[in-house]
């Protein structure tokens, strides 16, 4: 039973219910029927969907409503893409429609969805209720929940290298209440695998060390990385099995650490991977792997954004139900990752069993520095090392390595940071209860200023749009507190 409001004040609910979601604890019984002994090998795909929160509801930019890009688009058809809006809007929602055709059909459909709570607030704010009945049908009704399985992200796509870990930790939380408020607790118990914008994983240490500890504090227990965003401990070198589960461990420079199990998404970011199926082609050839010395199939996992570009809005529909229809009852399946580790659980495998990876670039700090002696120790031997390889950075990593999230973006970054700080002096700082309405208004401004739709595109009315919001969330922090 749903015992969250989705709105307070007008503002979807992003905080103050803590303790309550807390509570929420997941199943651990695999659901679905796949016979998992019978099996050479499966394969996941999931779909990132996303609209940014935009200061565009009207002339002026000091002024203009916070609306979605979505009904920017749906409201100014004649520019760029934009009359792509209402195929978007149906890409929002066909899950809904697929799933239950295929389930009536006898065949075992799955999906994992990852859409972020501004994309959920924009939607809601436009009237498209249609879109949330469709996804509340395989997420809630018995029948079809086991086929769907959601994934956790930062509420604003924030990207976890360049946002403040106060910030990102904030996101997390947000994303959680506004999930719960939609859904309900017992759907968001089964939120198990988290999905980060970007597939930015943070590589610094002390960064990367509070990013997975806030995972695993708010209850992730799988996190969606990308194959060369990390390494192994011993060499440095990438993962070799890439389709098993492996084990990420994050040390700081205290010398605490933590871990996290790691599903690797391979390739760069190509929708037509999704699109056209290629996990299950790729997964067909081939068979079982040893895991701690148990033959287990492997998983080819893929994720791709679930609505931009012609291949996902035109070809995915009709390769999705053909794979699926192909796939069902045979020995390559489709599966969603939680209910694979649940199967390997059953088989008594679990994460300590799992190969150990690292963020990357950290085999050449661990081979020199020595565990605990602390953040300033730390700096000075990450500046070193630049200065000793050019290859060498403490940025991250992401679906592309030829993008920084850092490098050439300080005309934006520069005003979220300050605004960040102001939130941190007179927010965090002061313990103000998450239930307090200023503290909800100011950290909705704060979490829709850190997208990383200001930060992709550089230049031009996406920076504008950006330091607007960080304008707006300022005003607030300074009139308001």
């Amino acid at each position: 039973m749903n015992t969250l409001p989705e709105y307070i004040d007008q503002l979807p609910n992003l905080c103050g219910a803590e303790s309550l979601l807390d509570t929420a604890r997941p199943p651990r019984t695999p659901e679905g029927g796949i016979d998992f002994a019978g099996i050479n090998s499966a394969f996941a795909i999931a779909l990132h969907m996303h609209q940014p929160l935009i200061p565009a509801g009207g002339p002026d930019l000091a002024t203009a409503e916070i609306i979605s890009n979505l009904k920017h688009m749906r409201d100014n058809p004649g520019i760029g893409d934009n009359h792509n809006a209402s195929v978007f809007h149906w890409c929002y929602k066909r899950m809904g429609e697929f799933i239950p055709q295929l389930i009536d059909e006898g065949k075992q459909p799955r999906v994992m969805l990852e859409y972020s709570g501004a994309l959920f607030h924009g939607l809601r704010h436009m009237g498209l209720h249609d879109v949330f009945d469709s996804l509340k049908r395989i997420t809630c009704d018995p029948r079809y929940r086991h086929t769907t399985e959601w994934l956790g992200m930062p509420w604003g796509h924030a990207v976890a290298p360049s946002t403040p870990v106060q910030d990102f930790r904030l996101h997390v939380r947000a994303w959680r209440h506004h999930f719960a408020a939609i859904f309900g607790l017992e759907a968001l118990s089964r939120v198990r695998g988290f999905s980060p914008a970007e597939m930015a994983l943070p590589n610094q240490p002390d960064i990367a060390y509070e990013y997975i500890k806030t995972l695993r504090d708010n209850g992730y227990e799988w996190l969606l990385v990308q194959e060369h965003t990390v390494e192994q401990p011993g060499n440095g070198q990438g993962p070799k099995k890439k389709h098993l589960p492996h084990r990420l461990i994050c040390r700081n420079s205290r010398g605490q650490e933590v871990s996290i199990i790691a599903i690797l998404k391979t390739q760069g970011s190509d929708t037509k991977l999704v699109a056209q199926m290629q996990p299950y082609y790729e997964a067909k050839g081939l068979s079982r792997w040893e895991l701690a010395g148990k033959p287990v199939p492997p998983l080819v996992t893929q994720i791709a954004d679930g609505e931009n570009g012609g291949v996902m809005m035109n070809e995915f529909p009709p390769k999705y139900l053909e794979a699926v229809r192909e796939c069902s009852g045979s020995r390559t399946p489709m599966m969603n990752v939680s209910e694979y580790l649940d199967h390997l659980a059953a088989l008594g495998l679990g994460e300590q069993d799992f190969p150990a990876l690292q963020p990357i670039h950290q085999k050449r700090i661990w081979e020199k520095f020595k565990a605990g002696d602390g953040e300033k120790k730390m700096a000075v031997l990450i500046e070193e090392l630049k200065k000793q390889d050019h290859r060498f950075h403490m940025e991250g990593g992401s679906w592309t390595n030829d993008i920084s999230w850092v490098r050439g973006y300080e005309n934006v970054l520069g005003p979220m940071e300050k605004s960040s700080s102001l939130f941190n002096e007179k927010v965090l700082k002061r313990n103000l209860p998450t239930s307090d309405p200023r503290y909800r208004n100011a950290l909705f401004h704060l979490l829709c200023s850190q997208t990383s739709c200001y930060r992709y595109w550089g230049q031009g009315i996406w920076t504008d749009y950006g330091r607007e919001l960080c304008r707006r969330t300022e005003a607030i922090l300074t009139h308001d507190f």
